[in-house]
């Protein structure tokens, strides 16, 4: 006969506080329930005991449901198909074998969305618990689906259990980064990694369409904590480690293509980044947006949008906005008419002190590199860097004077800039107008870098020093600047103590030999026995 119908678990708790029962008293409701079909409304005791307040017994009960049903899913004892619901399995005219199958269903389903309610746990461990079941059961379901297989290039894969996992390690409560960690093994499989990414993508539409534009800061974190822990292949031959076995006939599986990959990996991030982000979410893509996603794209040029309108944020998302679009200008052909008057605007006395100060002069020396830039483009960069430089601190101008110097090398043009055969020593008004945001209009050329001379009475001696080279006629070799862009006052102060004086001066003075000295001194002074 077919087991009763009882309450649906995973509505609600139950009114009335569950008996707590032993591990042992588990595991015998576990084997009854598996040998002896009358037994299985015992269920309902385990479900229970799901919502305990006490997180021994939580954990003792996702174990036992864990093994009751794996086993029943390994055995063929759950309904495969279409489910009734449980009002029209009562009425209808079934067997008592598939009432049993459906009634197990219905119990497997409210299982699994208990175990997604408990991803929201305050004990992590029960959260980490839960994970590990949900992902068992989705390598379980990929062997044995219980869905009709209906192929569309996906194979049996359980979509909608990975999505339900998803949708809760997306919290829009609480950061979930240690369980996402937790959940990044799992992502090691080929085709959990490609579902995966489907799935964030599906929830992202779905929670910020909710959100009516608002930003959601808890929850987009986690989802870019989620999407930054994706690992994508390289080669077609890295897909090769499958939670499903793959058929051999099914060649067209998408899973197993690094182009759908791609695809779905690129339509992820745009679904994602078309949303306004909070502003250390947007520093966060950024930083990692140039070698961990455009390079993973089917169609990199598809983030000119994005890129271009950081780039016009200012400040440091403008300073980090300068890889991705180094990437898409140099090996996408992106074609920016107002960079180079961006970018000259973007150095301000703050560019100093900023975090990625040394990401960004790295990058500029690589956009004033070219040979084929306009001379007045190259002195309106090396004048308002001259004249930012005499309020920058040491650090930064031991950097930033080989790197004027370098400008200089690449471009003989400039060199009037230190050397004018025709202007006499008399004092003049300075053309430059630093509050020209357009260098073609600055007067650069017009006029000269004297803000290096008056460097050059530094307080500090390694900024002299880097100074007066332009005292001498400038060489072809440039200067290595790798090594600068990364000091810091703190090395630069270090460095300082570690180098030995070449030139001492002798000072005389009576050597000390011993604390108080006897007759005549202090001892003898203060301290008299007379």
């Amino acid at each position: 006969m077919a087991p009763s119908k009882r309450r649906n678990v995973s509505a609600a708790k139950p009114e009335e506080p569950q008996k707590s029962l032993s591990r042992k008293e588990m595991d015998e409701k576990v084997e009854r329930i598996l040998h002896e079909r009358r037994c299985a409304n015992e269920v309902f005791d385990l479900l229970e005991l799901l919502q305990a307040e006490k997180e021994r017994d939580v954990l003792s009960a996702v174990s036992a449901c864990s093994h009751l049903f794996s086993s029943l899913l390994q055995r063929g004892e759950l309904r495969l198909g279409h489910l009734p619901k449980e009002e029209d399995m009562l009425a209808g005219s079934y067997s008592a074998e598939e009432k049993y199958a459906m009634f197990m269903r219905h119990r497997y389903n409210s299982y699994v969305e208990l175990l997604v309610e408990l991803l929201e746990h305050e004990a992590f461990v029960v959260k980490e618990s839960s994970l590990c079941a949900l992902m068992n059961f989705v390598s379980t379901e990929a062997q044995r689906p219980l869905q009709a297989v209906d192929w569309d290039g996906h194979c049996c894969f359980p979509r909608d259990l990975l999505k339900a996992v998803v949708r809760g390690l997306l919290s829009e409560k609480e950061d979930t980064a240690l369980l996402i960690s937790r959940f990044q093994e799992f992502l090691e499989k080929d085709d959990v990694r490609y579902y995966t990414m489907g799935a964030v993508s599906d929830s992202v539409g779905r929670v910020m369409a909710q959100a009516h534009g608002v930003v959601l800061p808890v929850y987009q974190n986690n989802v870019f904590t989620l999407m930054s822990n994706i690992n994508m292949p390289k080669k077609e031959e890295e897909l090769r480690n499958f939670l499903l076995d793959r058929d051999a006939n099914r060649e067209d599986w998408k899973a197993a293509k690094l182009k759908e990959h791609k695809r779905t990996f690129e339509r992820m991030w745009l679904a994602f980044l078309k949303h306004k982000l909070p502003s250390g979410l947007y520093k966060k893509v950024l930083v990692v947006l140039h070698d961990a996603i455009l390079p993973h794209m089917s169609q990199p040029t598809l983030m000119i949008d994005f890129l271009t309108a950081a780039y016009d944020i200012g400040g440091a998302i403008s300073l980090l906005a300068l890889n991705g679009l180094f990437v898409l200008i140099h090996q996408h052909n992106l074609d920016y008419p107002d960079f180079y008057k961006k970018l000259y605007n973007l150095l301000d006395p703050s560019v100093f002190h900023v975090k990625y100060r040394a990401r960004f002069f790295h990058l500029a020396n690589l956009f004033l590199s070219s040979s084929h830039l306009p001379v007045y483009l190259v002195a309106a960069f090396a004048k308002r860097l001259s004249r930012l430089a005499l309020t920058a601190p040491p650090a930064a101008l031991i950097m930033i004077l080989p790197f004027i110097c370098n400008l200089i090398r690449r471009h003989p043009a400039c060199r009037v800039l230190i050397h004018r055969p025709d202007v006499t020593d008399e004092p003049r008004d300075d053309p430059f107008l630093m509050e020209e945001k357009d260098p073609a209009l600055c007067h650069a050329m017009e006029s000269s870098l004297w803000e290096l001379q008056t460097l050059q009475k530094h307080y500090h001696p390694d900024v002299v020093r880097v100074a007066t080279v332009i005292n001498k006629p400038l060489g072809e070799q440039e200067n290595e600047l790798s090594e600068l862009l990364e000091l810091s006052g703190y090395e630069l102060f270090e460095r300082n103590l570690q180098q030995e004086l070449k030139d001492t001066v002798a000072l005389e003075f009576e050597p000390v030999t011993q604390l108080l000295q006897g007759s005549g001194g202090l001892l003898d002074q203060h301290f008299s026995l007379e």
